[in-house]
């Protein structure tokens, strides 16, 4: 049984007290939650200490490009049934804020840790995890990550050999092929409905055949393996073939087939599917995303979209027409600095809604919108876009740092 029984040597707890003072100022200076800062200056002192930290832990590592925030948080409510956990729940999902987070254990016996991309194989070799979970590969800030299929090889070369319980998303072709180097996979049917990053073999480049919610190459015979965990409707189908039901008060189907990923690790935990689907129902709002807060005498719903997949799930989940929309993008370091991706997001599934256009490339994004045909104004700020929309909870959808950025005007 996991738990912090060995205490950390000199170095490791000097590491530790450092990092936490340099967060300390941090946020003293304003400056964030200081969660970074601190964890590379632990790092710096002590190069090995994420090891040490995650050593009287279980670990699970969640990746993917969407969704891993909030199948983190739903992973450590589900764990939390078993012990204490400790999470970056915030989402500092590289070494330096990994580190941070793991250096405020405490008792912890679960660490439910979410990581880039780029990051898996790295972090998986230093915390020596019980369980990863994959969920899916999309392409995301063109300018700094690997094309996907780049990223694949890599988790593919990462997992190979891998002690870890691998619980990974059948229905995506590139995790499938990544979690295959394997010995121990979990199949989750968790659905895909950004199919544009997968239509070549990753293991052959044929193009792949999708009859349903099949998929298989016809060149190599690389194919959709048999899950045993799936999301049915409202209901989580495990490998007995028992229904359990799914209740949340996150939004969309992509929460649900979080939620059912969730489940099968909690289930790799000895946390039984009723437990585990019964404590996400806690969860309201995953680091300010879905919260709904009142600005200027308006409701307004804040959702979180950085990437052609995020923005098709968001699309399904937000209140119909004649509902008013903020459309809100940055191209900002933590963003990427490249907008290409905006010709990749279907914006004529907006129509009918009035739609108010803001952020650092609102000027881009309203060039998209004219294309798409979808009717649309530009606003200087978030407060002129409220007052511009007309009755109804609104919308606000925005990319990484134009979600931090109405967070803090809307939300205060």
């Amino acid at each position: 049984m996991a738990g912090n029984t060995e205490p950390l040597p000199p170095r490791a707890k000097l590491a530790v007290t450092a990092g936490k003072a340099a967060a300390a100022v941090s946020r003293a200076a304003g400056r964030g939650s200081g969660s970074v800062i601190g964890g590379r200056v632990a790092l710096k002192l002590d190069p090995d200490l994420l090891a040490k930290l995650a050593q009287n832990l279980d670990v699970v590592l969640v990746s993917a490009t969407n969704g891993k925030t909030t199948t983190t948080r739903l992973i450590a409510e589900a764990l939390r049934a078993a012990g204490p956990v400790v999470s970056n729940a915030l989402g500092a999902n590289m070494p330096a804020g990994i580190t941070a987070a793991l250096a405020g254990s405490g008792d912890a016996r679960y660490g439910v840790i979410e990581v880039d991309e780029k990051y898996l194989a790295t972090v998986a070799r230093d915390v020596t995890p019980k369980a990863i979970a994959l969920l899916n590969l999309s392409r995301d800030q063109l300018d700094r990550a690997a094309e996907t299929r780049m990223l694949a090889e890599r988790w593919r070369e990462g997992l190979s050999g891998s002690k870890a319980v691998i619980v990974a998303n059948a229905d995506d072709p590139l995790v499938v092929w990544a979690a295959s180097s394997s010995p121990n996979v979990v199949w989750v049917a968790a659905g895909q409905e950004w199919k544009d990053d997968a239509w070549s073999c990753p293991a052959c480049g044929g193009v792949m055949q999708r009859p349903g919610d099949d998929w298989f190459c016809g060149e190599c015979g690389f194919r959709r393996p048999t899950p045993s965990w799936a999301l049915s409707g409202d209901h989580v189908l495990d490998p007995h073939g028992s229904a359990w039901p799914i209740h949340l008060q996150l939004p969309g189907r992509a929460n649900k087939a979080n939620a059912t990923t969730s489940a099968a690790v909690a289930a790799a935990f000895g946390v039984p599917p009723q437990t585990a689907l019964e404590r996400m129902y806690s969860v309201t709002a995953v680091a300010g995303r879905y919260d709904v807060v009142s600005f200027q005498g308006r409701e307004i719903r804040l959702l979180l979209a950085k990437n052609p997949a995020g923005w098709l799930e968001t699309f399904s989940l937000i209140d119909g027409p004649p509902a008013p929309v903020i459309l809100s993008v940055n191209a900002r370091g933590a963003d990427g600095t490249d907008t290409s991706w905006l010709w990749d997001v279907d914006y004529s599934r907006l129509a009918g809604h009035p739609i108010c256009v803001i952020g650092d490339r609102k000027l881009d994004l309203a060039v998209r919108l004219e294309v798409a045909g979808v009717d649309f104004q530009v606003c200087e700020n978030a407060a002129e876009a409220v007052r511009q929309c007309p009755p109804g909870r609104i919308e606000a959808i925005a990319n990484y740092t134009a979600f931090q950025d109405l967070r803090r005007i809307v939300g205060n």
